[in-house]
């Protein structure tokens, strides 16, 4: 029990502490560092998810069974926003404003990251976002772990153009409507003009968050692929993509016929279709599980032995993708950060992240750039394999410079690879 000399000692600590302006930094006025984990857990998006915010209790578990960071264990604070995009900005308010959160990981859509961008900025909090999005973007308040476009789709559309990926001649542009397809579709529509490529021989369509009836949609995309060498790019996310790969399934669209390249689907998503009528489709990312390699080895077993321990659903059967990846490696850059910072002060780990380094399961080494607050990463394309996983088809000899900015966007030549305040 404290005895009353040891509370007025405390007492007048902590008024010492308020009264230097100290009391509010919460890496220090408590015995652990609370982080927040901003993810959706139920609706349209928790298929995708869900498992991100298993990898970041993963990481932080295994970064407190390390001793944590300055000497104190890492608290992660979960909330669910549920698909909601509104619900996002508020439950990114009260992890900063309630929990006193040093940190958030979180977010998949760029349209939640939009929501909760203006709070991040206006109470100086620090997101990192692990997904790949359509560039556009620089904020000094997030590092963006995720590729950019020209990590992910651009790449991939020069891979279905070659020889090697089938000599494509016709697109279909296929996404969800809002902002991350429709950016990335329009940077990909003005690159494949700039490659010769007509605008009737483009074909672009969008689909509502949760739709499930795609029957129309293949049928018309066969249709479409009478004319010539046709190949889709999918920018589907969420549950949609079952019943959209299922319809694929049941049309007989074979990726002999018209491969699909997809930038929102990996392993998790393809745990829940039957994958043999989709061999050979394709995926761009930056990570896949099926890569040989010493560091993602170690990776995969410890994540499927914590996940038996902490009894997940289907334990024995969780799978690792891209964006669990860049959880991972998120966190643990910004673990090193504060180490090397001394604290969490958000400017003094901003400043500490410039050329951080961390050897990820990819196998490559990556680094936050010195500017720009994005990683330099490898891109891969993946084969669909029978078994839900990927066949490494094509990938870069080393990590790629992201360009948050398009050469392909107008008015986007000549700004800044720095961050600015964004004004929504």
């Amino acid at each position: 029990m404290p005895t009353r000399r040891h509370l007025l000692k405390s007492t007048a600590l902590t008024l010492a502490l308020a009264a230097a302006g100290l009391a509010s930094m919460p890496a220090f006025a408590a015995d652990t560092i609370k982080v927040g984990i901003l993810h959706s857990l139920s609706g349209t998006m928790a298929i995708s998810e869900t498992s991100l915010k298993n990898m970041a209790l993963f990481t932080i578990d295994q970064i407190n069974a390390h001793g944590g960071v300055l000497g104190k264990k890492l608290e992660p604070v979960v909330v669910d926003p549920a698909s909601n995009w509104p619900l996002f900005a508020e439950k990114a308010r009260q992890l900063l404003t309630r929990d006193k959160v040093a940190v958030t990981f979180g977010c998949w859509t760029s349209v939640s990251r939009k929501s909760v961008l203006p709070v991040y900025e206006e109470l100086n909090g620090l997101l990192f976002y692990p997904v790949q999005y359509e560039g556009e973007e620089l904020s000094p308040n997030v590092f963006y772990t995720g590729a950019a476009p020209n990590q992910q789709a651009i790449p991939a559309v020069e891979y279905l153009m070659s020889k090697e990926g089938g000599g494509a001649k016709r697109f279909v542009l296929l996404g969800t409507d809002y902002v991350y397809p429709r950016t990335t579709n329009k940077i990909l529509r003005a690159f494949l003009k700039s490659k010769g490529v007509k605008d009737s021989d483009i074909q672009e369509e969008y689909t509502p968050f949760g739709h499930s009836d795609y029957q129309t949609i293949v049928a018309n995309i066969k249709r479409f692929a009478a004319g010539g060498k046709t190949a889709v790019i999918s920018t589907i996310n969420g549950d949609s993509n079952v019943p959209f790969y299922k319809e694929l399934g049941n049309q007989g669209l074979k990726a002999t016929d018209v491969p699909v390249m997809a930038f929102s689907v990996g392993e998790e998503e393809l745990k829940g279709i039957d994958t043999k009528p989709l061999l050979g489709h394709l995926a761009a990312w930056n990570y896949f599980m099926s890569v040989k390699n010493p560091v993602n080895g170690r990776w995969i077993a410890d994540y499927k032995a914590w996940a038996r321990k902490k009894g997940l659903p289907g334990a024995d059967k969780v799978v690792t993708n891209d964006p669990m990846e860049a959880t991972y490696v998120g966190i643990n850059m910004w673990a090193q950060a504060v180490k090397k910072a001394g604290t969490t002060d958000v400017a003094a780990v901003t400043r500490a992240m410039a050329g951080m380094t961390f050897k990820a399961p990819s196998g490559f080494t990556l680094q936050m750039d010195p500017r720009n607050h994005h990683l330099h990463k490898p891109v891969m394309i993946g084969e669909v394999q029978a078994d839900g996983q990927f066949s490494v088809v094509w990938k870069t000899r080393a990590p790629i410079k992201a360009q948050p900015w398009s050469p392909y966007i107008p008015g986007d030549a000549g700004k800044p690879d720095t961050p600015v305040k964004t004004r929504l």
